[in-house]
């Protein structure tokens, strides 16, 4: 029996990275387990164990296949190539390049897959995209306050006296800050975990402070009162450090304690823990997570919160900091995506693309090519997505399997896995590139981006410019890296830190900022105000709820009344919408408190429909009587096909900073099903 063993890295849409290992017999994948080699994320996670299954489906479609009607046809990859060819050309000379439309999705991100796009502005600056489905409006609203976002690197929490997870759920999203968590606490240090959803994290920590939804803002707002009341505000970066503060204390000052406490739904002792960890178990490290950014006005929060890590002193701190991501592209030369060669191309809005594309002139879309993605099952208001890909006269999607967008494709294009690949991978969770080395040859007929690509460029004029060997163009794309003295054969054999990353950012107190100095948020406008219940964000009175019900004897659509927060959160049992057709039979498992469930007649796994202003769905109900009475909290990425999708449901809003999508915006109601 042979078997090896393969240094590679997790390249999912995932801020972990992890270092893997991956043993191999007789050319099969056995086990993907975590590599302790890595510095930082070695543990490897439950969801990459299960990707040996997915990998190896019997689902999964290894083979190119063009849809006929309702069949779908068996291909080569020559005529697979040939017809794309054939209408791309054509498609130009009639309507121009920007009648196709490029869409690449975040399910990997490596080095190679940034010459995807290098191929289709060679073709002629296609339609692209801008705005974010994940991370922008995070990074957007701290590059307001710090000039550059630049968060403490992960092995700088040894410093830590304390943390606070903001909106972050480890145990789901990233299992290497756990044993971090633990170190704290046996050193006497509290880590608080702040989230309107009781999620998996909360077992690992000493405090829950659970805000209503959408009113972190409020709440950090408070806390940072409350340290300047007491006087422990650090007059020293204040005054030397930052600008706009005074402005920002006139924001703080149009509230009370009291007040700001009854808008954020947290009671004021809570608020004072909060405050009192800050001042006495300092420096506190504070993680932002991502569900934060899913706001109309998510910078508010964001720049709140950066406010509050100000007054209390613990920004440019070893063990301090307000962390929320890393640069996943920081070890490339961009230049290699050839962005440059059409700098005014159209791009249409990633929380928005169905609208977009049923809107587009001048030139209509005639075409969509997809990669890395499932928009008409993660993107919001995904009945318009999938209206949009329907109405477009062709669609090439590459992937792995049959999913919702595949299901628009006029021609299917298999990919390879990570696990059949030969790459680079960095982290927008740590500082670590990682080396992806191919474990197994593909199956079946599958191709990666890079080789895919490569022979579609072959059949258009641009062919030579495209035509290097893997390893040239990663030397090309690597080049900022290896002038730093690193070198392929490290990045190869094991896991390199960005060189000139710092453990502690702002250090030395000079921020990227025109001024040099870190910047208060100094408007903050509330949202607009509704007279509804339904969108005040506040809790529902029984006297309130009775007339819901009441109300819902009648028709609930024609009086709009969406009573709870929708919390499309990321899943503990999988990431995003990385399933398999088989994974569909079953409802998504929401849930909910049991005594808003009873004042409607659901009972324990009943099943119910869930309505929102854009759409419906069905989902089975678990009772929790620890997450908030106004909330339904519904794990995302089943796909439309299951009949049971959290996108069905969601508001294709645009946020104010970063154009990311507001998802937790969206309110719904829900009715059990005879």
């Amino acid at each position: 029996m042979s078997t090896r063993e393969i240094i590679t890295t997790c390249t999912r849409d995932c801020p972990n990275a992890c270092g893997l290992i991956a043993k191999v017999e007789n050319g099969r994948v056995r086990s993907l387990l975590g590599n302790r080699a890595h510095p930082i994320s070695s543990q490897g996670c439950h969801k990459c164990a299960k990707f040996i299954e997915r990998a190896y489906s019997p689902e999964r479609v290894t083979s190119p296949l063009r849809r006929e009607g309702d069949r779908w046809r068996r291909i080569s990859w020559d005529e697979a190539l040939d017809e794309i060819a054939w209408r791309m050309n054509d498609i130009k000379s009639r309507h121009g390049a920007e009648a196709l439309l490029y869409y690449r999705g975040f399910a990997q991100r490596t080095a190679l897959k940034l010459l995807n796009e290098r191929f289709f502005n060679l073709f002629g600056g296609v339609t692209g995209t801008r705005g974010t489905l994940c991370g922008g409006t995070g990074q957007a609203s701290q590059n307001l306050d710090f000039g550059e976002r630049i968060s403490h690197d992960p092995l700088d929490h040894q410093n830590s006296r304390s943390m606070i997870l903001w909106g972050r759920n480890p145990a789901a999203t990233n299992p290497y800050l756990l044993p971090i968590m633990a170190w704290i606490q046996k050193a006497g240090g509290t880590v608080i975990l702040i989230d309107p959803v009781t999620s998996e994290t909360r077992k690992h920590c000493d405090h829950h402070i659970q805000p209503a939804p959408g009113t972190d803002a409020f709440l950090a707002m408070a806390a940072a009162k409350r340290i300047l009341d007491l006087g422990k505000a650090n007059r020293t970066f204040l005054t030397e450090c930052s600008e706009g503060f005074e402005a920002f204390h006139q924001i703080l000052d149009c509230f009370t304690v009291d007040e700001l406490a009854a808008r954020c739904d947290v009671p004021v002792d809570q608020i004072e823990l909060l405050a009192q960890v800050l001042i006495d178990q300092f420096p506190a490290a504070i993680l932002l997570g991502w569900g934060l950014h899913r706001w109309v006005h998510a910078h508010h929060g964001i720049r709140a919160i950066d406010g509050l890590g100000a007054i209390a002193g613990i920004i440019g701190v070893p063990g301090g900091g307000i962390s929320q991501g890393f640069e996943e592209y920081a070890p490339y030369d961009l230049s290699w995506t050839g962005d440059h060669l059409h700098p005014n191309r159209r791009r249409f809005l990633m929380p928005r693309i169905g609208q977009e594309i049923l809107d587009a002139q001048a030139p209509p879309i005639e075409m969509i090519f997809v990669t890395a993605g499932n928009p008409v099952c993660m993107a919001p208001n995904a009945n318009k997505v999938a209206e949009a890909f329907a109405k477009t006269p062709f669609v090439v999607v590459s992937g792995h399997f049959l999913d919702d967008t595949a299901k628009q494709a006029h021609i299917f294009l298999p990919s390879t896995t990570f696990l059949e690949e030969q790459d680079i991978v960095a982290s927008y969770g740590h500082n670590y590139i990682g080396p992806v080395n191919r474990a197994i040859d593909p199956l079946g007929e599958c191709k990666s981006d890079f080789e895919m690509f490569r022979a579609l460029a072959s059949r258009f004029p641009f062919a030579k410019d495209f035509d290097r060997t893997p390893e040239q163009w990663l030397s090309l794309l690597l080049a900022p890296t290896l002038s730093q003295g690193v070198t392929m054969e490290d990045l190869w054999s094991g896991y390199v830190r960005m060189p000139g990353a710092p453990l502690v950012p702002y250090q030395d107190r000079i921020f990227p900022t025109p001024s040099g100095k870190f910047r208060f948020m100094t408007d903050f406008t509330l949202p607009e105000k509704h007279t509804s219940p339904v969108h005040s964000g506040l809790p529902i009175t029984d006297s309130v709820k009775e007339s819901l019900i009441s109300a819902e004897n009648r028709d609930v659509d024609s009086i709009t009344i969406y009573p709870y927060h929708l919390l499309s959160v990321s899943p503990f049992e999988w990431l995003c919408s990385e399933l398999t057709p088989e994974d569909q039979s079953e409802l998504t498992l929401i849930r909910m408190h049991p005594s808003e469930a009873s004042k409607w007649g659901i009972a324990e796994s009943d099943i119910v429909e869930i309505t929102s202003s854009v759409g419906k769905t069905k989902a089975r109900v678990h009772f929790d009587e620890r997450q908030r009475r106004d909330t339904i909290v519904f794990p995302r990425g089943k796909w439309l096909q299951s009949g049971s999708s959290a996108n069905v449901l969601t508001l294709d809003l645009v946020s104010d900073v970063g154009s990311g999508a507001p998802y937790y915006e969206t309110r719904v109601t829900v009715r059990k099903l005879a």
